[in-house]
C-alpha cells in the first residue's frame, strides 16, 4: 500500500543564479517493508538480510558457512564487491554490501549458492532436501524476499553495525560480538570486510 506524502521545499531555479522558489513535492513512500532492491538506487549502500526458507536451521553444519564466505570472497576479488559488515547465523545471514548490481549479486549469489548447499545437503543430509522441495519439485533453499535497507546516513550505517554484530549474542551464542567466529566483528573470521574509507 502506498501513501502519499506532501511537503514544500526550497529549490533552486537555476544552477547559475541565486535564485530559489518553493515547490510542492509530493512523494509516494510504502508503509511496508521492500523485500527487493530498487532499480534506482541498485548501485547503493544496502544492509540485507538472506534468509533460509521456511527459517529452517541447517547453516551451521557441514561447512555450509564455509561454502557462503568462499562465494563471498569470490563476488570481492571478482566482482568488485564490497562488504563493510556480516555476521552469519544457524537460518540467515546480515550483510551491509555495497555493488555496483547490487540486483545482480544478491540474484547471483543466491543461485549460486543455492546449488552449492544443494549439492551439500544431497551428501550429507540426503533427507533434508526434501523440505527445500517446492510442489513443481524444484528447490529452493532461500527465501524470495531480501529485506534490503538503504544506508543514507552515517548513524544508520552504525546502528546496522551494532545490529549485525550483536545478533549472536542476542540469540545467546555467544557473550561479547567478536566471539562469534563468523562475524565481522571477530577478526580472526577468513572472510574480511572491506574499508568504507578507502574509497
Amino acid at each position: 500500500m502506498l501513501v502519499q506524502i506532501s511537503f514544500r521545499v526550497l529549490v533552486q531555479i537555476s544552477r547559475f543564479e541565486p535564485t530559489f522558489r518553493f515547490c510542492n513535492l509530493i512523494i509516494y513512500k510504502s508503509n511496508m517493508p521492500s523485500t527487493r532492491i530498487s532499480k534506482d538506487f541498485d548501485s547503493g549502500i544496502y544492509f540485507i538480510t538472506l534468509t533460509v526458507r521456511n527459517w529452517y536451521y541447517v547453516l551451521d553444519r557441514y561447512s555450509r558457512w564455509e561454502i557462503l564466505s568462499n562465494t563471498l570472497y569470490w563476488f570481492q576479488k571478482n566482482k568488485n564487491l564490497k562488504i563493510y559488515a556480516f555476521v552469519f547465523m544457524v537460518n540467515h545471514i546480515h550483510l551491509i554490501i555495497k555493488s555496483n548490481n547490487a540486483i545482480g549479486f544478491v540474484r547471483d549469489f543466491k543461485k549460486f549458492t543455492t546449488k552449492m548447499i544443494l549439492n551439500n545437503i544431497k551428501q550429507s543430509e540426503p533427507n533434508v532436501v526434501k523440505i527445500f522441495q517446492k510442489e513443481n519439485k524444484k528447490f529452493q533453499f532461500w527465501s524470495n524476499n531480501n529485506m534490503p535497507e538503504l544506508i543514507e546516513t552515517e548513524r544508520f550505517f552504525q546502528q546496522k553495525i551494532n545490529y549485525i554484530h550483536n545478533n549472536p549474542v542476542k540469540r545467546c551464542y555467544v557473550l561479547n560480538p567478536d566471539c562469534w567466529y563468523w562475524s565481522s566483528a571477530n577478526n580472526l573470521c577468513q572472510l574480511k570486510i572491506n574499508d568504507i574509507y578507502e574509497e
